[in-house]
């Protein structure tokens, strides 16, 4: 009588399971200092910027100077990127430690600005231009370089990153976001597609307080000239018939 197994091997489904190995999860950032002051005011700009246009919005995110971890081997490797802004359409809109495309749902970045320095920019112009065409596959790539003005941005079409052509005031049309950027004041900015510049919170209520002041001084005028067309006609606005 063949005795019983009290240890049966491991069952085929058994042995997948720990041969599997996860990627890590809720991963911090690991992205140097900005090198200067102009590169984190222009960054802070275009992520207010955005979130104040698109206030209402629930379904996207903008980050800058964070990490995007891509594979599980970069973290072997220190191969990922961090790029200066960027844009996912489609994510919640919630605060990350860094954008992690395992935990994502695999979705990449669809906007990515790259600041350009004299440190930096080779990269940004090769091997980072090269990763978002042909890895990330980013419709909508720019730079910029806060000192010099340099100013470029790129559509994927076919596989391929093509120049977007500038408008007359030199902006750029990103047809993911149906925005402009466009440099304003030797800041890079956003424009909507009818031209508006896209104002931070305290420039809108200034132009909300600066319109209200205008509605009223406007009424003022008009009951002013109100007033003196009717004394022309020998009437006194003071005393005017019930």
């Amino acid at each position: 009588m063949v005795g019983l197994d009290v240890n049966p091997p491991p069952s085929v489904c058994e042995e997948v399971t720990d041969e599997i190995k996860f990627p890590p999860t809720n991963l911090y950032s690991d992205e140097p200092p900005l090198e200067t002051d102009f590169h984190r005011r222009q960054i802070d700009l275009l992520i207010r910027l955005l979130e104040f246009w698109w206030r209402d919005h629930p379904d996207f995110y903008i980050s800058g100077n964070l990490t995007v971890y891509y594979n599980e081997q970069q973290l072997k490797k220190r191969d990922f990127r961090g790029p200066d802004v960027f844009v996912v359409l489609g994510a919640e809109k919630r605060d990350r430690r860094s954008w992690a495309i395992w935990e994502e749902g695999g979705m990449y970045p669809n906007v990515v600005i790259e600041l350009l320095s004299s440190s930096t920019a080779t990269v940004d112009r090769g091997a980072k231009k090269q990763l978002y065409q042909d890895v990330w596959r980013v419709p909508n790539y720019f730079w910029f370089h806060p000192e010099t003005m340099e100013f470029a941005g790129f559509d994927l079409v076919n596989g391929q990153y093509e120049a977007i052509a500038p408008t007359d005031t030199g902006w750029l049309w990103s047809r993911q976001l149906s925005l402009y950027l466009g440099i304003h004041q030797r800041q890079l900015r956003w424009f909507s597609a009818e031209g508006q510049l896209v104002p931070l919170p305290e420039e809108a209520e200034r132009q909300a307080k600066e319109q209200a002041e205008l509605r009223e001084v406007q009424a003022k005028q008009k009951q002013e000239r109100l007033e003196a067309f009717l004394r022309s006609q020998g009437i006194d606005p003071n005393h005017l018939p019930e």
